[in-house]
């Protein structure tokens, strides 16, 4: 045989192994089955926040065509509502979905990335995270533990909580009970109340056996399921939480072994259920003000009195302002979040706000 011939030949012979053995790669991981699980704070079939972590795992199943398939195993489960961070970060769990400010006790910095007191609303806060740098700085602070972070689901604006006894000036938060996550907490500790962490489960008990004197949870969306109007007359509009995201935590080693497909499926499941939790939080909460109003016309809203709100407002920024002294990288967050805000207001102001307040009486 010509030798140029031969060459050719054994050529071709070695390129269609190589493409064989590519495709049989390729086959053999289109056909791998990845099977994860979710460890989440809420308890089982608990609303709009479990619907999130349902929604999200029933969408990445949908498009992998059951390739990838996420079981949720609620805090009944795991007895650890407020360990989803250690789960995720061990990698006992692949997943988590709570709230960063649970996990400020491991790094302050975590917080910032579920609300601020007086920081941005929900469209605000979305803006902030996918085109004003919020994402990257979350990147910054979850990266040393080998977490990935992704917004969860946003509650809105929250309410600021239901009361046993009136707040009328800020001595009437010397030694309150009351059970408040997050920056907002240290505020309030800062007037001398006394905030508490406690997981959803024990909260009706906690206040109804005054454990705890007043418990701020999320809204009406939430808010009525769990009773509390049924023993705290006073219900209080918020401050601390105006745009709550949770998170959906990922192992990083447990992401870089799925396929670049999986990845960007899973990636865009959790911005869809994150997103479609909002727009469920804002019309349950909307139908439930309706209910509340309705069947328990003797509960008081209120609003705090300016003289509170003043007091509130000034500690908030001088605690923030302290801490950002401490580490550069609490620094950064605030002021990207400042920056973010100061510059999407005028906006929100001149369109949302101006529309809405052509309605004012």
């Amino acid at each position: 045989m010509n030798k140029s011939i031969l060459i050719k030949a054994t050529l071709l012979v070695s390129l269609g192994l190589t493409l064989l053995g590519i495709t049989a790669s390729v086959s053999a991981d289109n056909d791998k089955k990845y099977r994860w699980r979710l460890a989440e704070t809420w308890g089982p079939n608990f609303p709009i926040f479990g619907d999130a972590s349902k929604n999200m795992a029933r969408m990445v199943k949908e498009m992998s065509n059951g390739r990838f398939t996420i079981r949720i195993d609620s805090a009944n489960k795991h007895k650890a509502a407020l360990g989803i961070f250690d789960f995720v970060k061990s990698g006992q769990y692949q997943m988590g979905h709570s709230a960063s400010y649970y996990w400020k006790g491991k790094d302050f910095n975590a917080q910032f990335f579920t609300t601020i007191p007086f920081g941005m609303i929900a469209s605000e806060r979305h803006a902030w995270f996918y085109y004003g740098g919020g994402m990257e700085l979350m990147k910054k602070v979850y990266d040393q533990y080998g977490i990935m972070s992704f917004p969860g689901g946003n509650t809105g604006n929250q309410m600021g909580g239901w009361f046993q006894k009136e707040i009328n000036s800020v001595e009437d938060f010397k030694g309150l009970k009351i059970r408040i996550p997050g920056f907002a907490g240290e505020v309030l500790a800062k007037l001398g109340a006394k905030p508490i962490n406690i997981p959803s489960g024990e909260l009706y008990t906690a206040l109804e056996r005054n454990t705890i004197d007043a418990v701020e949870w999320v809204g009406p969306s939430l808010d009525l399921r769990m009773g509390f109007h049924k023993i705290a007359p006073y219900y209080y509009t918020g401050w601390h939480e105006p745009g709550a995201e949770l998170q959906f935590m990922v192992n990083q080693k447990a992401y870089d072994s799925l396929p670049k497909d999986l990845q960007a499926i899973l990636t865009v499941a959790m911005k869809a259920a994150a997103y479609d939790m909002y727009a469920q939080s804002m019309h349950v909460s909307g139908e439930n003000l309706a209910s509340l109003k309705k069947d328990y016309p003797d509960i008081k809203m209120r609003s705090f009195p300016k003289s509170v709100m003043n007091a509130i407002k000034q500690t908030n920024d001088d605690l923030l302002n302290e801490f950002a002294t401490k580490d550069p990288v609490t620094a950064e967050i605030l002021k990207s979040l400042n920056d973010y805000k100061n510059q999407i207001r005028a906006w929100t102001d001149l369109s949302e706000k101006a529309y809405l307040d052509n309605f004012d009486e």
